[in-house]
């Protein structure tokens, strides 16, 4: 058993990132010393990696605390339940690349039509222009 300053080194992130996992129920110390400390396990460390490593997936901490909760009662859930979780952030995600990829095509177009003079002041910039809703042929 080991304090929180300990777990928060062996894990590489703050005392209050653990603090803020406990808050939002994500992680439980293992004990409490005789005076009052928060104290955690090897267990710990592992829910915290599992968190760390969920996080890096981009999923939220609401999605980290769903599979945390399947994970603690594996046998009570069905892997189609964590595999929903993950198909449902994939489609989030997919849908976010899809909109970049639009803004890229249309950011590109204005910065394209754009003669960009460094000597011509911005007064007829076409990318001013587009985004104020004007032609773009009305090059710098």
């Amino acid at each position: 058993m080991f304090q929180i300053g300990e777990l928060a080194k062996r894990c590489q992130v703050t005392t209050d990132t653990l603090r803020f996992y406990e808050k939002n129920h994500l992680l439980k110390p293992a004990g409490r010393s005789e005076s009052g400390y928060r104290l955690y396990n090897d267990d710990n460390q592992h829910q915290v990696s599992f968190i760390l490593r969920a996080k890096g997936l981009g999923l939220s901490l609401e999605e980290i605390k769903e599979l945390l909760e399947i994970k603690l009662e594996a046998t009570e859930h069905s892997c189609a339940e964590v595999k929903a979780i993950t198909s449902a952030k994939l489609n989030v995600i997919d849908n976010k690349i899809d909109e970049l990829k639009k803004i890229r095509v249309a950011l590109k177009k204005i910065n394209d039509a754009c003669c960009g003079e460094v000597d011509d002041d911005a007064s007829h910039c076409s990318i001013l222009g587009a985004l104020a809703d004007e032609p773009l042929d009305s090059c710098c």
